[in-house]
């Protein structure tokens, strides 16, 4: 049986993933992230199956890590910033 999954756990992941996403160095890479975060609970926030629902609490957390792997990767390889980052 799938365990159950309270909204404040999804809303946990929801915040770690965009505090992640925040930490790219890079500015294209950082907007990508955070936009991809967020049309993805978008969507997928009228799932019901539990099932389902524990499937993508899963991917979830395989894409946190992936975006901590990315982070260091990114900070290996700094590049100058954009002209649209000098302004904010």
């Amino acid at each position: 049986m799938a365990s159950k999954i309270s909204k404040t756990q999804i809303l946990a992941i929801y915040k770690s993933l965009l505090r992640e996403s925040e930490k790219f160095s890079n500015y294209n890479f950082r907007a990508y992230a955070i936009r991809r975060v967020r049309d993805a609970f978008k969507e997928k926030k009228v799932l019901t199956d539990p099932k389902a629902i524990n499937n993508e609490i899963k991917f979830a957390m395989d894409n946190l890590q992936l975006i901590r792997r990315q982070i260091v990767i990114g900070d290996m390889y700094k590049t100058e910033k954009l002209v649209i980052e000098n302004l904010q």
